[in-house]
């Protein structure tokens, strides 16, 4: 059999797979695998660097997925070159525990290098494995001894082109100039409900050329040498690239090719049938992989094992020429701190005039960047307000053509900005930020509950965080957004105090190396406390803790976060003045309290003190599981207003007079 005989087979063998894998399966999305699969197959067959014996390789390229319905095209190419996905994966695809979800998920299948699913979130993760890319290529490459050097391909769909993240992600692209950035662009026209032409008719190839992409179309979705040569063409451009390539959905279905129906539903055993039979496929045979196929797939995949020998005589002789940045990239690899990391997070000195916690926290952020050379990120155009540009000497701007920067400018780009952070993290080697407001956090919600969901160290930094930011007006002030964060599985949000809460925030973040971190922060100013008085904040660390107590066991608990916690402080001093025992705990990150054993938790909410009052300048929802049935909430149902800060505050009840009265309620005692 010749090659070119090896080559239809291969490719059959791809769109027989899914088909039979979702009709197994009663779900799924078969069409666009059947469209994909020359482009698949040319893509894992001659194109790509990989080895799938090693497939976390570091210099490795990348696969992104952003058509993420379209998983069984993945799952059968990881099969075919020999990722370890077993033809008894590919059979329980979509089934409870199984390696082939009905979307691909990062560290459930090996090969998979982003969850996708969401429309358009792995385009925007392209971006940012391109842009890691390029970053750790200017940071550890050394001539003759390029360590870091490789590509990121990306399948996307016609809705992931129609999501509004694929213009952000586009843009920055094309301003970049990642050229390392190659975008395979499905082209079937067909999306769930029916044809494009029902919404879409702009001309996707003429709009990434206006981003200054190198942009290229293949008119046949089945013509392997035109697909290689636009992929290789791809690889000789300085440009990211557009590959818009026109297919077919259920290419060779005899009545569902090119029509909606075979988008997200099975094709059926009577079309598979006829479809297979049009093949010239055994029409009966389900999952059949010739032994041809394997071991033609497995013959491609040398490429990649040679290039990682390769790679690897390169490594060995560059750590012997650049020993320091050996080490610094293994470790940062490894995703471990160096000793004594946190020894330059700066202690604040009691203040009563204080500082905004955002500007307090940027401060611990830049003594980190000092010494963690992997801390990189940057705001959505607001740096000035966020703090969190970094200011030391030689930290300079990511720009086209030279990466070497650590603050990346991301614009007015708050979706783009979460998901690239995600991409960044994915690849390895750096420890992204990212900052905006936080009103703003629900232009990133899919990227937050993505890193939740793939376990990446992400830190979301939120700043103007409550009411109390003032004259910006309600369209600015977040009341909804803690109880909204609060409910992501697996994501640790922390809203301190004062300065040396969130300068324990920022450890608490970085040293969390198997999720996000979300750091909440005030606009306004805040006393820096006395801990002289009070307990020393790192009691952060364990979620809550009683900051300031009483000798004898509380009559009432007054439980709060953030800015709160000073008015909760001046309430308890009223309180005591009625001979009323009153116990202040701050509980900045709920996660981490509720992971505490019991005997602590206890400690800090004793049961028998059934008086409890919450404070926090936001909705009440979430509380109910720390003051109990008898407790108070001193919270908003509704949204703020534009005035001073201070009067916004005072108007909606956040006054120490109101806090008192709420503590007596919640003893029972009438207010006074």
């Amino acid at each position: 059999m010749d090659v070119n005989d090896l080559d239809a087979l291969t490719i059959t063998t791809i769109r027989t797979l899914a088909m039979d894998a979702v009709q197994k399966a009663n779900s799924g999305h078969p069409g666009a695998p059947m469209g994909l699969a020359p482009a698949a197959y040319v893509l894992w067959g001659r194109i790509m660097r990989y080895d799938p014996s090693a497939p976390e390789w570091p210099d490795r390229d990348r696969f992104v997925l952003s058509a993420g319905h379209a998983s069984m095209l993945l799952y059968a190419a990881l099969h075919l070159f020999g990722f370890g996905i077993g033809l008894d994966d590919i059979k329980s695809f979509r089934q409870w525990a199984s390696h082939t979800p009905g979307h691909p998920e990062f560290a459930d299948t090996p090969g998979v290098d982003t969850t996708t699913g969401p429309l358009g979130q792995g385009f925007g993760n392209s971006v940012g494995l391109a842009v890691a890319e390029r970053m750790l290529a200017a940071r550890y490459n050394r001539s003759g001894h390029d360590v870091v050097d490789h590509r990121t391909w990306v399948v996307c769909s016609d809705g992931d082109m129609m999501e509004g993240i694929s213009h952000e992600a586009g843009s920055l692209a094309g301003f970049l100039r990642l050229g390392r950035l190659n975008v395979v662009y499905d082209d079937n026209r067909v999306s769930l409900s029916g044809p494009t032409s029902m919404t879409f008719s702009e001309d996707v190839t003429a709009r990434f050329s206006a981003y200054g992409w190198h942009t290229v179309t293949v008119e046949d979705g089945n013509d392997i040498a035109a697909l290689e040569a636009a992929m290789r063409g791809a690889i000789d451009d300085e440009r990211p690239s557009l590959i818009r390539v026109r297919t077919h959905i259920a290419f060779g279905s005899p009545h569902k090719q090119d029509t909606f129906q075979a988008h997200g539903s099975p094709l059926g055993e009577d079309e598979i049938k006829a479809t297979k039979q049009g093949y010239g496929w055994p029409e009966d045979a389900h999952f059949l992989v010739p032994d041809e196929v394997y071991q033609h797939c497995h013959g491609l995949t040398e490429r990649g094992r040679s290039a990682r020998r390769d790679w690897e005589e390169t490594l060995a002789k560059w750590r012997d020429a650049e020993p320091d940045l050996a080490a610094q990239w293994e470790r940062v690899l490894a995703r471990r701190l160096p000793e004594g990391w946190d020894d330059v997070v700066p202690e604040f000195p009691a203040d009563d005039k204080g500082d905004a916690t955002r500007a307090s926290a940027g401060k611990a952020l830049n003594a980190l960047s000092g010494v963690l050379p992997e801390l990189v990120g940057g705001s959505a155009d607001l740096d000035p307000s966020t703090n969190t540009h970094l200011g030391d000497a030689g930290v300079g701007d990511v720009v086209a053509g030279d990466y070497s920067g650590r603050n990346i400018q991301f614009g007015v780009r708050e979706h783009l900005m979460g998901a690239l952070a995600n991409g960044l993290s994915l690849h390895g080697g750096l420890r992204p930020f990212v900052a905006t407001f936080f009103m703003f956090y629900d232009y990133m919600k899919n990227p937050v509950r993505l890193a939740a969901l793939m376990g990446q160290p992400v830190v979301f930094v939120y700043t103007h965080d409550s009411v109390g930011l003032g004259e910006d007006g309600p369209t600015h002030q977040p009341v909804e957004n803690l109880a909204a964060l609060r409910a992501v599985p697996f994501l640790y949000l922390y809203r301190p105090a004062d300065a040396n809460e969130a300068a324990e925030a920022w450890k608490a973040a970085v040293a969390r190396t198997d999720a996000p971190s979300a750091l909440v922060l005030t606009r306004q100013k805040v006393p820096v406390l006395d801990r002289s008085r009070l307990a020393p904040a790192d009691g952060l660390h364990r979620g809550g803790y009683v900051l300031k107590d009483t000798p004898s066991t509380p009559d009432v608990i007054l439980i709060a976060t953030g800015s709160e916690v000073h008015l909760a402080l001046e309430a308890t001093e009223r309180l005591e003045g009625e001979g009323i025992a009153a116990r202040v705990v701050s509980m900045p990150c709920f996660r981490l309290f509720d992971e505490q054993v019991a005997e602590y938790r206890d400690s800090v909410l004793p049961a028998q003190v059934t008086a409890r009052v919450s404070v926090e300048a936001a909705s009440p929802f979430g509380w109910d599981r720390y003051i109990g049935p008898h407790g108070v909430a001193v919270a908003l149902d509704r949204f703020g207003a534009s005035a001073p800060g201070d009067v916004v505050m005072e108007k909606l009840g956040f006054t120490v007079a109101n806090v008192v009265d709420a503590a007596r309620r919640a003893m029972g005692k009438d207010p006074r």
